[in-house]
């Protein structure tokens, strides 16, 4: 699957002017659009329920521009007309209405903005929730090759980004258009000669500032680089694991070495982009200041003046001051759409992901306090996209109620194995079935509620012990929660702490031991109440004492329950009801623990040696 750029592709539109100047496109944008084309069609049918907000947005904008045009004559009536003849009724409905001109533009601007906001908002809402439901339906697989910081910015940072470029494109363009032809036809009627002298001078002050965009782009590219290698040492050496493994390793002072020199480097940085193209700003404002000279000196020649007056040329001379701006937003609007198609690019990417795993259309119900919880792997077969088979025509049946052990050498295929039964991966071949009924058939919520899983890598939220437990059981009562703490060994714990069920378990769970979070999770479990379980090498990280303790827990836990367990020791193993035996992805032994044991195959052979370990997870 392709992997869009770690980063999110820069650049919202720039604005006009001196200051920021124009943007410059970003070559991620362009490849990412490369990779995974955009149809201008898909985008639409985001925008189709809004039609009537757009065309709203549009008229407000225009009627915006042109409403605020008339300040300029209304300046030139006051200078030419109610100021010389001391008019002062005149001057005061002038006056009046270049304040009610300020406050109707300004009214406008904010229903404009707030009907665009509200617009896209509601649309980067529609695509957050496609998106985040979406991936929630990929298998472990997509996660396993997918970097977990790509799969957080495109489901935050570039619909983010992608809803603040298209409002802002989309209400700029129509802006800017809009203002720069009434304000050019504004100045055309004032003064036609004065319109053809500004159109001389706007384009070199136009290049200018491209030209030092440009120089300050490269620099700030090469600063946001090194402010996200800042950010990703902060990230990873900050926090819980990283502090751990920074003390254990005895790198603290390198760490800090190699943070001061971003840090001078980032102050290097700063001063360049400060400093970027400064001749070329300062050669700038003066040719800002020479439109207007030039212009002064027009009128001051009877050649060139046409008769004008005074108030014509100061209104002119506004206007000419207000162009520059929007016209170098339409001058942007190619590298604004690229950045924005870019945004849609990486959402679409993902949207347009294949769950290799799919919910049925009709699936079966089944009521899981009617099971029986009978299992089933007839001729299974598995392997990872497409390749070489791990899993090889397994058939085995776990009768309802009984322990199945699943042992074998490190790759054998156990733990993928484990993971087909709650569809945290798809069988390739065969089917596996749970009281006759495949569990293709059934809906991801009545097969969690069936199958629980407890594996080696316990995930606690960061939140309190009693969020944690109530992920299982939203329903559940203190009172229930106490004894699903009880049965799985770590009652007295959690009781024996301040706070007791509010206790906040940190990051990952590190407020307690990795047995401590073994039995939260088993106790958690408990409170689901399936009736068929897998374990998957629970207690495969664990010292013998602690072992001892989840161990006792998974007992309670495994009660009456149809239980498929993954071993990593031979001693967990004993009270099964049968044994199998994997090796290569095909099952080479199966019997009970005192059956294997007394022949001599390979359950025998590792049994012979004292402590010897099965393997770890595949």
């Amino acid at each position: 699957m392709p992997e869009g750029p770690g980063a999110v592709p820069g650049g919202g539109p720039a604005g006009g002017g001196g200051g920021r100047g124009p943007a410059r496109l970003n070559p991620a944008d362009k490849k990412q659009l490369g990779r995974h084309p955009v149809s201008l069609r898909r985008i639409a049918r985001l925008f189709a329920p809004h039609k009537r907000t757009i065309a709203v947005v549009v008229l407000l904008i225009s009627a915006a521009s042109v409403i605020n045009l008339a300040q300029p004559f209304l300046v030139r009536a006051v200078i030419d007309d109610a100021l010389p003849h001391g008019n002062t009724t005149l001057l005061l409905i002038l006056t009046a209405s270049m304040v009610g001109v300020a406050a109707l533009t300004s009214a406008i601007g904010v229903v404009q903005t707030w009907l665009a906001t509200a617009m896209g908002q509601r649309v980067m809402h529609t695509l957050r929730v496609q998106l985040f439901t979406h991936l929630q339906a990929q298998s472990l697989g997509f996660f396993t090759r997918t970097r977990g910081g790509e799969v957080q910015s495109r489901l935050t940072h570039d619909i983010s980004g992608m809803q603040s470029v298209v409002t802002t494109t989309a209400t700029g363009v129509a802006s800017n258009l809009t203002t720069t032809i009434a304000t050019a036809a504004a100045m055309a009627a004032l003064s036609p000669g004065l319109s053809l002298i500004s159109l001389v001078v706007l384009p070199p002050a136009i290049w200018l500032s491209r030209k030092v965009a440009k120089l300050r782009r490269t620099v700030t590219d090469e600063r946001q680089r090194e402010l996200a290698a800042l950010h990703t040492q902060v990230e990873e050496g900050l926090s819980v694991s990283g502090i751990r493994l920074a003390k254990t390793l005895g790198t603290i002072p390198r760490d800090a070495e190699r943070f001061t020199a971003r840090s001078e480097n980032l102050v290097g940085l700063e001063l360049r982009s400060q400093l970027a193209g400064r001749w070329r700003m300062a050669t700038m404002q003066v040719v800002f200041a020479a439109i207007p000279a030039v212009i002064y000196l027009a009128a001051g020649f009877p050649a060139t003046s046409g008769g004008m007056t005074i108030g014509t040329l100061v209104a002119f001379t506004g206007l000419q001051a207000t162009i520059f701006r929007p016209v170098m937003g339409l001058l942007d609007i190619g590298v604004q759409w690229v950045t924005a198609l870019a945004f849609f690019s990486r959402i679409f990417e993902y949207l347009d992901l294949d769950p290799q795993i799919k919910a049925p259309a009709n699936p079966v119900r089944l009521d899981a306090s009617r099971l029986r919880g009978d299992v089933r792997f007839e001729d299974v077969r598995f392997s990872y996209d497409g390749g070489t088979d791990v899993l090889h025509g397994i058939s085995l049946t776990l009768p309802a109620g009984s322990t199945t052990a699943v042992v074998g050498p490190t790759g054998s295929g156990k733990s993928t194995l484990a993971s087909l039964v709650p569809r945290l991966n798809e069988a390739s071949g065969g089917r596996i079935t749970i009281d006759g009924i495949n569990v293709k058939d059934l809906s991801p919520e009545d097969l969690a509620r069936i199958v629980g899983v407890v594996s080696q890598e316990t995930y606690l939220i960061h939140a309190s012990v009693r969020e944690n437990l109530l992920l299982a059981a939203p329903e559940a009562s203190d009172t229930e929660l106490w004894d699903a703490l009880s049965a799985a060994q770590i009652a007295g714990t959690i009781g024996a702490l301040p706070e007791g069920l509010d206790t906040l378990v940190g990051a990952r769970g590190h407020r307690f031991s990795g047995g401590e979070q073994q039995r939260l999770a088993i106790a958690r479990t408990i409170l689901r109440n399936p009736p068929v379980l897998v374990l998957d090498e629970a207690t495969s990280a664990l010292d013998n004492t602690t072992e001892a303790q989840v161990q006792l827990a998974l007992e309670q836990l495994s009660a009456g329950r149809t239980t498929l367990t993954i071993a990593h020791r031979l001693s967990t193993v004993e009270n099964a009801d049968q044994v199998v035996v994997l090796d290569g992805g095909r099952i080479v032994e199966r019997g009970t623990p005192a059956e294997l044991r007394s022949g001599n195959g390979p359950f025998a052979r590792l049994a012979s040696h004292t402590g010897a370990e099965t393997g770890s997870r595949r």
